[in-house]
């Protein structure tokens, strides 16, 4: 029988997993029952193939939310999150009469659960199916744009068939890099509202200072609540909606982590790239992460200053601010810690021993794969900052979406371009909501400003003309060029930009606007570079698993698992409670306590402890939630577990499959691990789920939701 690139994998490095380090990999579902053994020698009391069905528990508590994970926790799909991926949320419902970011939110019952912002999404899955042969079959003997379009094709076919019964959200998912694909069935949940989310001092409590560092004192989590229509079925918000009834939900442990406990995390991580070229490793280095780090320093900047003067500034922007600082920090750290592993020069020489020993049928390939993403790094600073002016930018963004879709529109439905087809048009009917709270046009003029004025200074060879042509070349032309279209456009008024959505979905005319005719060459421009860009992706799609298949020889060889990078599909990883040794004469324990709290405290932001969390701490009243050993009430711990972005939110259980943690953060040292897994420094930093049941009952109490999640109430 045939082997797919995935079942080689498998039978090169499942047999191998014992000699690979026992908490690297961010595994499929259905790869674990082949891990039963090392699942089992690792502490897990459970039985590995109930972990291979993500529509079964406990798999199937386990949720995409926004930008990362989360986990139902009763059945009535009150869902548990992250403070951070809820932010936006959080910041959504933000006003002058209610403080939600600095003073929290707890709902009074369910009828004060407040709505979501419009384009925020939960996604349950509920299928999970390889598709490889149908999505290559018409591709093979293809190359380049043809390659892509027969891929994209394809895959197209898969999700409308897929959706066809309606109620879904399909999408197809590459594995290995082209070598296979899987369908991916979920239900889109678009009612979702807040119920419980601690202020700000506690869910952010040492912001940015604290952001990746351990030890970490942050309760980070939010309790949102999932709704659908009266006959089950996902439904836009209306008072009239009821709660979800979730699949299953997950039950929360009575006991806490102590060091050396199994630990497992199940979650949507969102991309890693431990599999690629070596070439990609070095451009990654020199190049892509200094870039990263001074441009979203720089937008920080700006922002940070637009709002210094303008409280309603500082609201509206606070979501996005958050995000460019974490991004900046986690770039930052992932340079150093490449840097730390020596990682370039590492990927480098396994590579050149990987090629040595790979069978000659795939160098031809394997050269053509290089030349190919040579032509991609000339181009990464431009696509780069092109990428930042729509997607860090609210009124642009909206009038690109417009005429984007517009040009979409007029074509059949599976012609158009993914992101544009009948089954996205709620969600950018969303985007176009949402922007009324989270615009101001002196906060966008400036960093528009910011950014072009970078892309005025790339070379000739790397602009497009339709840049020059609206913005100018000196800072003067930018300038001036700004006042003009935002003190002309209308586009800040919601009803002018879903009036012209309703044109621009039946692909008809759009009403002129300045912004409008902007977005309108932006496009011809975004579209013409597209088009380059899919010759190159259509070639790396074709030649990437000939590299893959030298890459699993290679690794068969050496001993070591072989795992598909991340790609925001639900995965597993499985390791210990495990304390930190980063530098010489430095330990960290891997649990920390509410002393630390009042230790950092400065009644300064962002170490402005809340009062009432002060008090309680001093009181000492701990009941039921207090660590047994330590005497006092836990806060945060550490895992060894392999996460990355998109893992946010994930939970963590223990050896039964019960809650113990949420997934927030890494530790500075092993930022770098979404290109580089380093055992010596790989930490996941958790919420203890005891410091939220002592705030939930002792501190800011919602005795409802304790009963609701089946909890004492002390």
């Amino acid at each position: 029988m045939k082997r797919t690139p995935l079942a080689a994998a498998m039978a090169l490095g499942m047999s191998l997993a014992a000699a690979a380090n026992a908490n690297e990999g961010m595994w499929m579902p259905t790869q674990l029952p082949e891990l039963a053994k090392t699942l089992k020698e690792a502490g897990f009391k459970g039985d590995p193939k109930e972990l291979a069905d993500v529509t079964a528990p406990p798999l199937s508590a386990v949720v995409r939310v926004g930008g990362g994970t989360g986990s139902f926790v009763s059945g009535d799909g009150l869902l548990l999150t992250n403070h951070h991926v809820a932010y936006g949320v959080i910041q959504y419902n933000a006003s002058k009469e209610h403080d939600t970011i600095n003073d929290g939110f707890i709902a009074q019952g369910r009828d004060d659960e407040r709505a979501a912002n419009p384009d925020y999404r939960v996604l349950v899955t509920v299928g999970f199916d390889k598709v490889t042969d149908d999505v290559l079959k018409d591709a093979r003997g293809k190359t380049g744009r043809a390659y892509y379009d027969a891929v994209e094709g394809a895959r197209k076919r898969i999700v409308a068939d897929c959706e066809a019964e309606g109620g879904v959200r399909c999408s197809v998912a590459n594995m290995y890099y082209g070598s296979d694909f899987y369908r991916i069935r979920q239900l889109e949940l678009t009612d979702i509202r807040l119920v419980y989310a601690p202020p700000r001092a506690i869910g952010n409590y040492g912001d940015e200072i604290d952001n990746f560092m351990w030890p970490r004192h942050t309760g980070d989590f939010t309790l949102l609540r999932a709704y659908v229509g009266k006959d089950g079925k996902p439904a836009p918000y209306s008072k009239d909606n009821v709660p979800y009834n979730p699949p299953a939900h997950l039950k929360m442990s009575l006991d806490g982590p102590k060091e050396g406990d199994y630990a497992m995390l199940a979650g949507y991580p969102g991309i890693t790239y431990r599999l690629r070229t070596a070439a990609e490793f070095a451009n990654q280095i020199d190049t892509v992460l200094p870039r990263r780090v001074d441009v979203f320093q720089q937008l920080i900047d700006v922002i940070e200053a637009q709002g210094k003067g303008d409280a309603d500034a500082r609201t509206r922007y606070a979501s996005q601010l958050q995000s460019l600082k974490n991004n900046r920090k986690r770039a930052a750290g992932e340079l150093e810690g490449l840097l730390r592993s020596d990682a370039k020069a590492q990927r480098a020489q396994d590579e050149r021993a990987m090629l040595a020993a790979a069978d000659g049928r795939y160098k031809a390939d394997i050269d053509a794969l290089f030349a190919s993403l040579a032509a991609d790094r000339e181009v990464g600073a431009s696509e780069f900052l092109v990428t930042l002016i729509s997607s860090q930018t609210q009124l642009l963004r909206s009038a690109m979406l417009l005429e984007r879709l517009r040009i979409e529109s007029a074509k059949p439905d599976a012609e158009r371009e993914s992101g544009y087809q009948q089954r996205d048009q709620a969600l950018i009917e969303g985007v176009l909501r949402q922007v009324q709270r989270r615009y101001d046009p002196a906060v966008e003029k400036a960093i528009l400003t910011a950014l072009l004025t970078r892309y005025q200074q790339l070379p000739d060879a790397q602009r497009d003309a339709h840049y020059d042509n609206l913005f100018g070349r000196t800072p003067a032309e930018l300038a001036r060029h700004l006042d003009e279209i935002y003190g002309q456009t209308r586009l800040g008024d919601e009803a002018q930009r879903l009036s012209r959505f309703e044109s621009a979905r039946k692909g008809g005319f759009i009403e002129g606007d300045a912004l409008v005719s902007v977005a309108s060459a932006l496009v011809m421009a975004q579209l013409s570079a597209e088009r380059e860009s899919k010759e190159r992706e259509g070639e790396q799609l074709r030649l990437r698993p000939s590299y893959m298949q030298a890459l699993f020889a290679w690794r068969a060889k050496q001993g070591r698992a072989v795992y598909p990078d991340a790609n925001s599909t639900l995965r597993i990883s499985y390791g210990k409670v495990e304390a930190l040794h980063p530098r010489d004469a430095v330990s960290y324990s891997p649990v920390t306590t509410v002393a630390g709290i009042v230790e950092k405290n400065t009644d300064t932001v962002p170490f402005d402890a809340p009062k009432p969390l002060l008090a309680a701490i001093a009181k000492g009243d701990f009941g039921s939630t207090a660590d047994p050993a330590l005497k006092t009430q836990t806060v945060n711990f550490l895992t060894n577990l392999d996460t990355t972005g998109g893992n946010s939110g994930s939970p963590v259980l223990n050896a039964r499959g019960e809650l113990i943690g949420l997934n927030f953060d890494s530790n500075w040292e092993s930022v770098s691990a979404s290109w580089w897994f380093d055992p010596r420094y790989k930490r996941a930093v958790h919420v203890d789920m005891r410091y939220l049941r002592w705030l939930l009952a002792k501190v800011y109490p919602a005795p409802a939701l304790l009963a609701e999640m089946g909890l004492p109430q002390e």
